[in-house]
């Protein structure tokens, strides 16, 4: 008589803890998500900050995000999630809450580039804040990646 085999229940991918954090697909952009997010902060600082309430907030969010991806990634690299399914859902809304704020920071960035453009010295801080919305929008686009892979895994 044939044995009944009962098929086993899917398993979670485990988490990766140190250098596979770079290799595995959703936790490989935490790194370019924090690069990205520094050329911000230091673009913005670079300008002449003309609107401060703008620039400031820009300023705020990237600086924050920057500092809580990296304890994030530092976090992944030393295997302090212990494999914990928790840490999908603390990383997912960590980063879908980010990109919503980056988004935010992006779109006010851009704001100030366009009023930027006519002001004194106007060539080199309209380049600088150009640059910064550039990478403010691919920083969010990063981050909207990172959300959407870590919910649909």
């Amino acid at each position: 008589m044939a044995s009944a085999c009962i098929p086993a229940a899917p398993t979670q991918p485990a988490l990766p803890s140190g250098p596979a954090v770079f290799k595995t697909i959703p936790y490989a952009f935490i790194l370019p998500e924090i690069l990205c997010g520094t050329w911000v902060w230091i673009l913005v600082a670079a300008t002449s900050v003309s609107f401060p309430l703008l620039q400031g907030w820009v300023m705020y969010v990237s600086l924050s995000s920057c500092l809580i991806s990296l304890l994030l990634l530092i976090s992944y690299i030393f295997g302090f999630h212990k494999n914990s399914e928790n840490w999908k859902v603390l990383d997912s809304l960590y980063h879908g809450a980010t990109a919503i704020l980056y988004l935010s920071a992006a779109v006010l960035q851009a704001n100030a580039t366009i009023t930027s453009e006519s002001g004194p010295n106007s060539p080199l801080y309209y380049q600088l804040n150009s640059a910064a919305s550039f990478f403010a929008f691919i920083t969010t686009f990063l981050y909207i990646l990172h959300a959407f892979s870590i919910y649909y895994q």
